[in-house]
C-alpha cells in the first residue's frame, strides 16, 4: 500500500520529536542561554515549517512571512505545537487514498517565490527536513555532554517492537 511508507515517516517524526523533548527536558540544567536558545531556535523553524506545510496541505493560506518565529516561544508552548501538529500529520495521513500522494499541491513559499509538489512530496519534505534539524540539535545536546534524541527508524521499529 502506497500510503505505508507515508504513515510511518510521520510515526517516526512524531516519535523522535518527543524523544528529542525528553532529552532536551532531562538536560535542561546542563544548557546554557545560548545553547537553549539555538535548541528553541531550531525546534522553532522545525515547528513552523511543519505548519506552513499543514496549510499547504489543507489549502489555506497562512500568516507566516519566514520559516521561523520572530522571537522562538518557550519551550513547553513549542512542545505542545509539535506535538499537536505531528498528531495532525499522523490524522492527516491515515485515511489519504494511494493516489492522493501524487496529487500536485500549488503554493507559494516564503521568499514569495511560487512552488508545487505532490502532497507525498511534502510529506517527504517535512520527515526529512524534521530529521535534519533534529539532528543539528542533537550534536548540541552531545557536544555538552548530554544523550541525544533517538532519531532513526531501526530504533523507532526497535522501540515499537
Amino acid at each position: 500500500m502506497v500510503s505505508l511508507p507515508y504513515k510511518q515517516l510521520i510515526d517516526v517524526k512524531r516519535w523522535a520529536d518527543r524523544d528529542l523533548f525528553a532529552a532536551i527536558e532531562q538536560g535542561c540544567d546542563a544548557l546554557g542561554e545560548q545553547d537553549m536558545n539555538i535548541l528553541l531556535r531550531l525546534l522553532d523553524h522545525i515547528h513552523v515549517v511543519d505548519r506552513i506545510f499543514q496549510h499547504h496541505l489543507e489549502g489555506k493560506p497562512h500568516a507566516y512571512r519566514a520559516p521561523q518565529s520572530e522571537t522562538p516561544p518557550r519551550l513547553g508552548a513549542l512542545k505542545h505545537g509539535i506535538s499537536e501538529v505531528d498528531d495532525w500529520y499522523a490524522a492527516y495521513v491515515e485515511p489519504l487514498p494511494p493516489e492522493t500522494f501524487d496529487e500536485a499541491v500549488d503554493f507559494t513559499f516564503t521568499s514569495g517565490r511560487p512552488a508545487r509538489m505532490s502532497r507525498g512530496q511534502i510529506i517527504l519534505h517535512v520527515c526529512l527536513h524534521g530529521t535534519y534539524h533534529r539532528g543539528n540539535a542533537g550534536a548540541l545536546l552531545q557536544l555538552k555532554g548530554l544523550r541525544p534524541g533517538r532519531d532513526s527508524v531501526a530504533d523507532y521499529l526497535q522501540a515499537a517492537a
